[in-house]
């Protein structure tokens, strides 16, 4: 048996309500909602990886054979993306990592090369990440569908929460929504023909050709959790295909937006959320043809109900002030450069030598006192034993904000930076930012978790590290 294993999903704090974006460009058609944005520190990679860490959350990182990252916006051209999650998560280096972009259907894509490797017994355990940071054009309709997110699942053949019953593909070159390298925004043809001639005509025929194959009808389904570039269009395929509107698995318009790549994938984990032992899941993924996969959840769903998941995301939110915060923070306009030197270029030697410790957040526990410190210390700071220590891991521990301070002159696109002290209850001491707070909510005692963040860009080089964020869920 293989399948779905665990699930995890990842949606940004912060929204912004599309009435700001009305406000600003005085837009004649108003849209409901708000969409979810990405802080000014977060990429599609470190929201990959916030979903690929609520995924495995509990499982020893040690059995995870691969790692798929999908994504139609990832920071790199020509470098693995996949590789810098797997890093920061410390798994084994012996694992497969693989990036699949191209197309808003690469989520699925991926998932289903995982489920193939799997099935051939290259691996036991891959985790399938999607996430997409896909920007729209001033005062456009892509502008007001577009959201941020990401969603993960742990492909494997063992303890499997979800089987894998089969799927049908369809591919076919066609053009509805496109980005050229030379475009920075997607752009897309006449609604209309997108609606007609390709979604309501690709999706209900893999649709049709997978419930054919595998004896099944619209009412055998729980969900029909279909990736959309349009919420009508969704219920246009549902409708023709003869599922109730129950069934359609809610795309998350109002609360999110449109979130891409990933939209697959995070739909599949809200539906998940919603089921029990026995239902049944209709997967799509859509672009450049449709990928349709049906899965069968069993009693071990139970096992991985703790995960963050889409419901707790969705309740944990912060309003953005205005539209032109957003502007900001996808670097659409810049601030004036502070009066200091330029930022020194990153050495990329350096990178190499602190992969464990800074990447992947990695210090030292003792082997006589017990005592876990940061960063590692061949000689201990309590019982001064030498070279007696093992690898301990600080990423996934929660700490205390001992102390911080709020920089007002650094510039910065989310003033004023807060530059903290975090001590770790089992000991061991961290220096760094602060993200995803409000300064006047900010005190000492403040329980902060880790979390992977963009720090910045120098010499085509982009730049992660790890800050404390306030205890979200």
């Amino acid at each position: 048996m293989i399948g779905i294993r665990s699930y995890g999903a990842y949606i940004p704090l912060f929204r912004l309500d599309r009435s700001e974006i009305i406000k600003a460009w005085r837009f004649q058609f108003p849209v409901p909602g708000e969409k979810a944005v990405a802080n000014y520190d977060e990429d599609s990679l470190t929201m990959a990886f916030a979903a690929g860490w609520d995924c495995i959350r509990g499982i020893d990182r040690n059995e995870i054979d691969g790692l798929y990252f999908a994504s139609t916006t990832p920071p790199y051209k020509e470098k693995q993306s996949s590789t810098i999650i797997a890093g920061a998560m410390a798994l084994r280096r012996d694992i497969l990592t693989a990036d699949f972009g191209g197309s808003l259907r690469a989520g699925t894509i991926a998932l289903r090369a995982a489920m193939s490797a799997v099935k051939a017994g290259e691996a036991k355990n891959i985790l399938v990440t999607a996430s997409d940071l896909r920007l729209g054009g001033a005062n456009g309709m892509n502008e007001m569908f577009f959201g941020d997110g990401a969603g993960a699942v742990l492909i494997s053949s063992d303890n499997v929460a979800a089987e894998y019953v089969g799927g049908y593909t369809i591919s076919e070159d066609f053009m509805d929504m496109w980005r050229s390298d030379k475009d920075t925004f997607v752009r897309a043809y006449e609604e209309r023909f997108i609606r007609e001639q390709g979604f309501t005509r690709i999706v209900p025929e893999a649709v049709n050709a997978v419930m054919n194959e595998y004896g099944m009808k619209p009412q055998d389904f729980l969900r029909f959790a279909c990736f959309t570039d349009d919420p009508r269009h969704v219920n246009a395929a549902a409708k023709i295909l003869n599922f109730d509107p129950a069934q359609v698995q809610d795309p998350m318009f109002m609360t999110t937006g449109l979130t891409g790549t990933a939209m697959p994938l995070m739909l599949a984990v809200a539906a998940l959320e919603d089921s029990k032992d026995g239902d049944n899941i209709l997967v799509c993924g859509y672009g450049d043809g449709c990928d349709a996969l049906i899965f069968k959840v069993n009693g071990q769903l139970e096992n991985v109900r703790d995960r963050g998941g889409i419901k707790k995301h969705l309740e944990s939110k912060r309003m953005m002030v205005n539209y032109q915060q957003y502007v900001l923070w996808r670097r659409l306009m810049y601030m004036e450069p502070q009066s200091r030197p330029d930022r020194p270029t990153i050495s990329l030697s350096a990178l190499l030598r602190d992969r464990e410790w800074g990447l992947a957040l990695y210090g030292s526990k003792c082997k006589s006192c017990g005592t876990p410190q940061y960063p590692v210390q061949r000689v201990c700071q309590v019982c001064q034993a030498v070279d007696q220590y093992e690898p301990y891991c600080f990423s996934d521990k929660r700490g205390k904000l001992t102390s911080f301070s709020h920089d007002h002159l650094a510039i910065t696109e989310v003033p004023p930076i807060t530059v903290c002290i975090v001590d770790f209850p089992e000991g061991g001491r961290v220096s760094c930012n602060m993200t995803d707070r409000e300064p006047d909510e900010t005190t000492f005692g403040q329980d902060v978790e880790m979390t992977f963040r963009w720090m910045h860009y120098v010499g085509g080089v982009h730049s992660y590290w790890w800050k404390c964020k306030p205890v979200r869920f």
